[in-house]
């Protein structure tokens, strides 16, 4: 889970250390329920525009942070609730026991160290990226510029999405940023910024103020925002995740499994924000 926080991809090879079949393969399972490094940026402005778009000011560093904590902390119960789930019904047996056996203490050696960590988990992770990402940049640009009769496909994506969308508190615009932000988490806000602003490229916008007033022209409220919050930290794994636990689990049903988990956490949280909101 500790290492989820950096990369996913990165924990699920983690899980490698735990010498059970079933116990390793709930923590596989239950990994991307904690925010990736890719993650954080979006729900840090996501915080900031919750306040902007209800009319207040921007949150203090203290009140940022303690949201900020609030939903690590639902991801943190989210994989604890998770896990005691799964061992109790698909993936239910006999607890093992945790032993941890220490080697014999060798000085380390930062050239070998070093090699290991870079061909065994830096390398692998951002080839597995590069692989998503080349074809993923072109099909945002092919969507965002390709405007048969004046309107973009990217436009046409996000009216095809809206009642699934707005059924989730959201709109069709961000589930379409959150569905082309398959690849990497990080550009999933700058593919809604394209999209509202129809210039055919991502685009970013220097600070929360003025990309608070973009959302509220387009109906942003803070249901929105907060059921956006809520999506951004339980949908589906990025695209090198799910090349990671494909190759884990070496089975795509568990991969399946992985994608249908988090997102269903989601869609329900999501549900029950419109509903109280």
């Amino acid at each position: 889970m500790a290492m989820g926080f950096g990369c996913n991809a990165a924990g699920v090879m983690g899980c490698r250390i735990i010498d059970s079949p079933r116990e390793r393969l709930i923590a596989i399972l239950t990994n991307s329920l904690v925010p990736c490094n890719g993650r954080f940026p979006t729900l840090i402005l996501l915080i900031s525009l919750a306040s902007l778009t209800a009319g207040g000011s921007a949150p203090g560093s203290f009140l940022a942070a303690a949201a900020l904590t609030g939903l690590i902390l639902l991801g943190i119960l989210a994989t604890l609730f998770s896990s005691l789930l799964l061992s109790r019904t698909v993936l239910r047996g006999v607890p093992s026991s945790f032993t941890l056996e220490l080697p014999p203490w060798r000085r380390p050696q930062a050239g070998k160290i070093i090699l290991r960590s870079l061909a065994d988990r830096t390398l692998f992770v951002l080839t597995r990226a590069a692989a998503a990402a080349a074809p993923a940049g072109l099909l945002i640009w092919f969507l965002g510029n390709c405007a048969p009769d004046g309107l973009p496909l990217l436009s046409r994506l996000a009216a095809f999405l809206n009642p699934a969308g707005r059924f989730l508190g959201m709109d069709g615009m961000i589930l379409t940023g959150f569905l082309l932000g398959f690849p990497a988490g990080e550009i999933v806000l700058p593919i809604i910024v394209m999209g509202y602003l129809q210039d055919g490229a991502l685009a970013e916008i220097a600070g929360a103020a003025p990309l608070a007033e973009l959302f509220l022209a387009h109906g942003w409220s803070v249901q929105t925002v907060l059921c956006t919050a809520v999506f951004c930290l339980f949908h589906w794994p990025c695209f090198a995740t799910c090349l990671t636990i494909r190759r884990e689990t070496g089975s795509l049903l568990w991969t399946l499994a992985s994608v249908l988990l988090p997102l269903g956490i989601g869609c329900a949280l999501c549900l029950l924000i419109r509903l109280i909101l």
